[in-house]
């Protein structure tokens, strides 16, 4: 299970944390203090790793949150055509496809730096 139980107060900017059940990179981080009747809230702003969306979650300090374990690997394009790269895990050899934009300027034979969380892939 590529994910594990945290407190909200253990977070902080450039972690990472599920919000809607997509993996996001923390952008801010801020706390309120405790109330007359409640605990100390933070707020959170994030943005989605693999979709680029942004999200926002407020919770108790002493809250349990996931916290997405995010692989950071080491790929070789095989082949480049039409939006696509086919790359080889450099660790375990897989193949596997990934889209890519026009603008990324990759070439065959290049290695590249990719995320990975439960199946889906990004470009560092």
């Amino acid at each position: 299970m590529p994910k594990q139980q945290s407190e909200v107060r253990d977070l902080d900017e450039g972690s990472y944390v599920l919000i809607d059940d997509s993996p996001c990179k923390i952008n801010s981080y801020s706390t309120a203090k405790p109330g007359k009747h409640g605990s100390a809230k933070a707020r959170i702003e994030a943005k989605g790793v693999f979709d680029d969306q942004k999200r926002s979650m407020s919770q108790p300090v002493d809250a349990k949150v996931w916290v997405p374990i995010i692989n950071r690997k080491q790929g070789q394009v095989i082949d480049v055509r039409d939006g696509e790269i086919q790359v080889m895990d450099l660790e375990t050899y897989d193949n596997f496809v990934m889209r890519v934009g026009p603008d990324e300027g990759i070439s065959n034979d290049d290695e590249i730096e990719f995320l990975e969380f439960e199946g889906q892939r990004k470009i560092v």
